[in-house]
Formats: structure tokens, sequence, C-alpha cells
């Protein structure tokens, strides 16, 4: 996409609704004014056709279940009930236990999954999904609208504190039609609800669910035959499954690393089939092997360095502003990606979001003088001496010691504490500590990473960050109809961070993924949890 470019691949995305019945005229018009384009370019796309979207090459598919097995490494997960995982390893393993009301593919475009179909209403605040007949859960009773109902209505449960309270506060009424429909009637228009529901906690439990984390009773592709919590999880095809054709294997292990290192080791020796993700270093060794296929993918994914700002000494604006002065944003991304990815700029707006990045407010020069002279100024005249919490996955650790090396010249002195990732996300201690590096996936849209990560009392705002011109902005983002609006706050969203937010994001990384020859149907997606291995065949 290319700037404006990303507003027409919604309408385009939204023009293929309309084709399906599942969208009126008139509520596609709508859209189209709303995000910002005239109604004589609206009317082009809804007569043009659209971009066609690259298909990978694969084999034709084999029936369900049909034989082998596909082995895939990933780290221990640690939470295992949909609505509370974070990690790549337990979103992986949930997306093949349960499924959505709605999916994401490899290109970012709503796809059915659940729902067969479903139609807006033309002022944009009623949805209403049918659901596939015959579906079922793994203990074999069946899927009805109720599962549905119930399993949002939890979701948006503010009693429970889950991020997804805030994604669906929008959501006025959820309703049960029939035993195959349910409507959502929201408070205001949202042209991005499908992505909403399309969340990575969003997969559907059967109603009344009392033991979400250990009771795996999906409708998805695949079935729980045993967890070894430290090792491994070993699944076989549900069948019948209402996707024709999946999976595509009769069983699937996911076997679990204390580091990546191990599991490329274990591609290496054949004893995996698949690494999601790895580090550069790593990924770089395996570019020359044979019998090895690497796979780089762009996204949106970033690692997030952030300093607590509630309290001392991130409460002090000097000493946030030191960071930052004392940050050699690119040399990081040479020394720790090898150039895979895209600079970053303090911001999770990244340059995927064409039609919203901005390099309009420039980034302070790396000046560590004048970091130091901050640092006295806000009382620390003998230096600043912090710990920094470092998961073990991915580039992280040459981050930290990277960050330690250029800090050190600005008289910050670093201890850098790499923990193991479920010890370091396990029971939220990454939301406590104060000065830490945590990666955050890619999503599909930025509005995500500001009202989990960054608006004022948020669930996931690890840095505590809280400013009242960031909040109205980030609100007028979130509702406004005017997409010149929406451009414009989030124009003031980045130059707000790059002044005054806790935080630095030095770059965007690509996905590295990697897997042995012969493997058919892999697509790698930005954020890797929400791979389709029911997909692949071996």
């Amino acid at each position: 996409m290319h700037g404006s470019d990303e507003r027409l691949q919604i309408l385009h995305m939204a023009r293929s609704e309309v084709l399906a019945g599942r969208m009126s005229r008139r509520a596609f018009l709508r859209l189209g004014l709303a995000l910002g384009l005239s109604a004589g370019a609206t009317a082009l796309v809804a007569c043009s056709n659209p971009s066609p979207t690259p298909t990978p090459v694969q084999s034709a598919p084999t029936p369900t279940g049909a034989g082998g097995r596909l082995r895939v490494a990933t780290e221990i997960p640690v939470q295992l009930d949909p609505a509370f995982a974070s990690s790549d390893a337990e979103i992986l393993i949930l997306n093949h236990v349960y499924d959505y009301l709605v999916d994401i593919d490899a290109n970012n475009a709503i796809t059915p999954r659940l729902a067969r179909e479903w139609t807006v209403s033309d002022d944009g605040l009623r949805y209403r999904f049918t659901l596939h007949d015959g579906v079922t859960f793994h203990d074999g009773s069946r899927l009805t609208a109720a599962d549905v109902v119930w399993t949002f209505n939890r979701l948006r449960d503010p009693a429970l504190q889950l991020p997804t309270a805030d994604l669906y506060a929008n959501i006025a009424d959820i309703a049960e039609e029939n035993e195959t429909t349910v409507a959502f009637t929201l408070s205001e228009p949202n042209p991005f609800f499908l992505y909403d529901l399309s969340d990575n906690h969003a997969l559907i439990l059967r109603a009344g669910t009392t033991n979400a984390a250990t009771s795996f009773n999906g409708t998805g592709p695949f079935k729980v035959v045993e967890y070894r919590t430290e090792n491994r999880i070993d699944l076989v095809a549900a069948t019948p499954y209402f996707q024709a054709g999946k999976p595509l294997v009769s069983a699937l292990e996911i076997i679990f690393f204390a580091d990546q290192a191990a599991a490329v080791d274990a591609l290496r020796g054949g004893q995996v089939d698949l690494v999601l993700r790895m580090p550069t270093p790593l990924f770089q060794t395996l570019q020359q092997t044979t019998g090895i296929v690497t796979v780089q993918t762009p996204t949106n994914g970033f690692d997030l360095v952030r300093l607590r700002s509630d309290r001392e000494p991130g409460n002090k604006p000097e000493v946030i502003r030191a960071l930052k002065l004392a940050t050699d944003r690119q040399a990081i991304f040479q020394q720790v990606k090898a150039g895979l990815g895209a600079v970053g700029r303090d911001s999770p707006i990244g340059p995927l979001f064409s039609a919203y990045y901005s390099e309009e407010t420039p980034l302070p020069p790396r000046d560590p003088a004048a970091a130091r002279a901050l640092l006295e100024t806000a009382g620390y005249r003998d230096g600043l001496k912090l710990d920094l919490h470092v998961p073990d996955s991915g580039d992280r650790p040459d981050l930290a010691v990277v960050l330690k090396e250029q800090w050190a010249e600005a008289g910050i002195d670093v201890n850098v504490i790499v923990e193991p990732e479920s010890v370091y996300y396990g029971d939220d201690r990454w939301l406590e500590v104060d000065l830490g590096i945590t990666g955050w996936g890619s999503r599909p849209v930025p509005q995500f990473y500001l009202d989990v990560m960054l608006v004022s009392g948020a669930i996931w705002n690890e840095s505590h960050f809280s400013d009242a011109e960031f909040d109205a902005l980030a609100a007028l983002a979130r509702t406004t109809l005017n997409e010149d609006e929406r451009v414009r706050a989030y124009r003031e969203i980045q130059r707000i961070l790059i002044e005054r937010g806790p935080i630095i994001i030095p770059y965007f990384f690509a996905q590295l993924s990697a897997h042995r020859e012969g493997l058919r149907g892999y697509v790698a997606k930005a954020f890797p949890g929400r791979t389709d291995l029911a997909s692949i065949a071996v």
C-alpha cells in the first residue's frame, strides 16, 4: 500500500462484502465517505475489479486428516485460556483448538470462519452473522448462536479485567436471533468492527465453560490428546471438521523449547518441521543450509523499550528525554536486525500503516552529552542505575546489550536481566517492572496499540503512560467518521510519543521463520501465532 491506498484497500475489502450480499450498496457508500473518500472515488471502487490477492503456490488439498504428522517448534506456553492468552505459543495452540467468528488472512483481509455470511445495516450499527450448520465442539455438542453470545459477553465483562473489555466497549447489545444467527448492535459506527471480532482472544467457547484454561473443548481443526506443560502438546485431526479439506495432516505436535537456538537445532536435525520465529543471527545461519527454506515477512511488529512513568525515575521528563537522546535507533536496527524490517520512530504507527505514518516530527539526534546533562538536571549527578528486564526470545537480549553500551556513554548504568519468556509474561510481571523490553506483534490496524498499550488506564499500559492530550487524540482517532481528522490525530499522536512518550521503538521487525523442504501450504503471517497449520501438508 502507498499513501491513501490503505483507505482504498479497506474499500475494496468492503466491496467484496457487497458482492457477497453481506453489505448494502448504501452502507458501502457511507463507509467510503467515512474514510474521507469522495462519492466519485467510492463509486469508482464499486465498479472496479479489486486488485488480485497473491495466492501461494501449493499442492492440491488432500482429504481431512489424510495422514502425516506436522511438528512445530514454539516457546513454552503459560496461559491457555483464550481470553487471557498473549504469547505466540499460546495463541498458536488455541488457534487450532478453537475457531473465530471471522478470521484474518495473510493479506489482512477478513474471511469467514464460524460465520459463513454476514450483513451490515445501512447505518453501520448492526452486524448480523449466520453460522455454519452442523458445527460441533470436540465433546460432540452442537455450536449455536448462544455460544457466540456467551463468549463475547465474557470478553467484554469488566469484572474480568480483560484487554477486550475496552475493545468491545462500543457493543451495545449481542442477541441470539435463532440457533444459527447472532446480531451485534453498536453504540456508534466502527468501520473496523470485523477486525475487532477477529482479535486474538475472540475464540468461541462453549457457553458456560468454567475451566477454559484446561478443557480444550473447541470447534477447531485439531483436538487435544495430551498436554505436557513443560515440553509438548499432542493433537489429532478433529473429524468431521466444517471447513472442507482441513486439516491436511492427521496429527499435530507442537513442541516446546526453552530457547530458540534449540528449536533451530531441532529443525536442522529433523526433529521438527517448522520454526515460526527466530532471532536474526539464527535466521542468517539457516539461509545457506541445505534442505531448509527460510521466509521473511514484513510486519508492524516491534520491540518496545519502555520506562514506567508513574514513579521515579520515569516520572521525571528529563529522564525520558535523556533515554531518547542516548539511543541511536539506526545503529540498533543494523546491529540487532541486520537491516531486516524498518527503523522505528518511538510510535507503534509504523510504515506499513502508510496512510497514517509520518516523519514530520524529527527524531532527536543521538547526543550522550546532552542526555547526561538532563540526568544531572533531574538530580542524578552521578548517573542513573537501572535494571532492564528482558525476555529471552527473539533479538531482545541482543537489543538489551546494545542499549546498555549506548546508554553507558550518557551515564546510564544498565543491569540486564534476561528471563525466560514464560517468566517475563507470567503473572503479568512485565506490567510491574520499571524498565523492560516487550515484543508486540503485528496488528491490521493501529488503533489497537493505542487503546490497549498507551491510553490512560489501558489494560496493557506497561509504561503507565497518562497524557490528557494523547488520550483525547486517541479517542478522536477511534470514533471520528472523518478520515482526514483521523490522519491528523495519528500524526499528532506520533509527535507526542517522540517528544515525551516513555517509550522507545527502535525498529519494526520482519517475521523470520524456516521450515524443512517438502513442507507444502505454509503461508507466513505477520503475527506467527495466527499461522494456519491446518492448511499445511507434510
